[in-house]
């Protein structure tokens, strides 16, 4: 399994076929651009932005106090799969805000559909001089920039210190370990479980497959390929599986209040997160203070790796003025003014790892990482970032397949075998090439 260094490491790449392929699938021409004109102090251009993310709308009210020429109306929206849809209805309309935040998997799905504005004039700099070439690769598809980075999410493992010392458990450096860590703590307490992985969460067994070696994605010719039942991910879906099967994990659904409840109550040893992970625990577990610990994940031959779990970016949706859009864009991923703005404002401390470096100082220094008793949660976390596995490509119908290996619940296995055959299908309806 092969990885990169902190300046070299190029996760996400796609390959020359694969940008080459994307690129002929974007829909949308010069005609079709934002008018790409900012406003002067006299009379200023209004754009509107809209986010689900927290400290968002105090980040727009900090861009409005300091800015003359470009000013911010922010609308919160809904989380997940429903604030998706309304992207898309609102892009479909023609009513569509001039700048959003998006998930880098959905990307390749709106850019190749039309669904966004090129910004490689008005930002494609600004991104290749301020973020690193594994980043970069997240936002550059098909030799255009769609998106400006704001953070990146390796996966992390978090675990119980004191259910580990009670049960004479190592911290596991592999998967194996991993499972003779479960065995070891179910016998000491048949309550406690290693980990809650009740299914439901497409991202997160799309990292963890990413991790394996996997690629869901890629391209053979002009034709799409989409391989989700390889042998790296079913080896992944098998393995938690086979721990939930033999109740060494809960099958509690991941993102509800039976979880959260497991985790506050010490009925879990560890946590599989990302590195936004971090700060909520404080808020979501606080008697737990000084007990939970953090690891870099296991991985299948004992040599650091990790997958990528989630990751925003910026983006200006079809009809958007680019050109306004640019100037915030730029100023909320790159500007430590902005970076402050957002931290102040939030009721949960943002363990967040901003892409930008001058943005990850100026987070690391707000955020109190005494819950972890000294543990420097970004250093650890930027570390994670560097044992990314390079060559993942997300794909042009994403969306559908999440929403259908969603509905797998917590076989896994079926998981892959949905996400595949649903993916196979919205490829040839968007009248695509698929690879025999």
């Amino acid at each position: 399994m092969s990885r990169t260094s902190r300046t070299s490491r190029i996760a996400l790449t796609a390959s020359i076929a694969s940008l080459a392929l994307f690129a002929t699938a974007c829909g949308g021409g010069d005609d079709d651009k934002g008018s790409g004109k900012s406003g002067s102090a006299d009379k200023p251009v209004t754009i509107t932005y809209w986010s689900a993310t927290s400290g968002a709308k105090e980040t727009a009210d900090a861009f409005n106090k300091t800015h003359k020429n470009v000013k911010v109306k922010f609308s919160l929206i809904p989380a997940g799969p429903e604030g998706v849809t309304k992207l898309s209805n609102a892009v479909k309309g023609g009513n569509a805000p001039d700048v959003a935040t998006m998930d880098y998997s959905a990307l390749p799905e709106y850019a190749s559909t039309g669904g966004l504005e090129d910004l490689s004039e008005v930002a494609g700099e600004h991104v290749k001089g301020e973020f690193p070439e594994n980043i970069q690769s997240l936002v550059n598809l098909g030799g255009k920039t769609w998106a400006v980075p704001f953070d990146v999410t390796p996966i992390e493992m978090f675990y119980r210190k004191d259910i580990f010392k009670k049960a004479g458990v190592e911290v596991p450096k592999t998967w194996d370990e991993y499972r003779a860590a479960a065995e070891k703590i179910n016998k000491m307490d048949p309550k406690v479980k290693i980990t809650n992985f009740g299914g439901g969460d497409p991202a997160l067994l799309a990292g963890l497959s990413w991790q394996a070696g996997a690629k869901w994605y890629g391209t053979e010719g002009d034709s799409w390929k989409i391989n989700m039942t390889d042998a790296a991910s079913t080896k992944v879906a098998t393995y938690w599986d086979d721990l939930l099967k033999d109740g060494l994990a809960s099958k509690t659904p991941l993102w509800g209040e039976g979880e959260a409840k497991e985790r506050a109550t010490g009925k879990t040893a560890t946590i599989i997160g990302a590195a936004w992970s971090a700060g909520g625990f404080s808020v979501g577990y606080p008697d737990a203070k000084g007990k939970w610990g953090i690891a870099p994940i296991p991985t299948w031959d004992g040599k650091p790796a990790t997958g990528m779990y989630g990751g925003t970016s910026y983006i200006a949706p079809k009809g958007s003025d680019t050109e306004a859009a640019a100037e915030f864009i730029k100023w909320v991923t790159t500007d430590p003014e902005a970076m402050k703005a957002r931290l102040s404002s939030l009721k949960t401390p943002s363990s967040a790892l901003p892409a930008n470096e001058a943005m990850r100082e100026v987070a690391a220094k707000e955020f109190d990482g005494s819950y972890f008793e000294g543990q420097d949660v970004y250093k650890l976390a930027g570390e994670a970032a560097d044992t990314i596995v390079p060559g993942w490509t997300w794909g042009p119908v994403n969306q559908q397949v999440n929403l259908k290996q969603g509905a797998a619940g917590a076989d896994h296995t079926k998981m892959l075998t949905e996400g595949q055959t649903a993916g196979e299908k919205a490829i040839t309806d968007r009248g695509l090439k698929l690879a025999k």
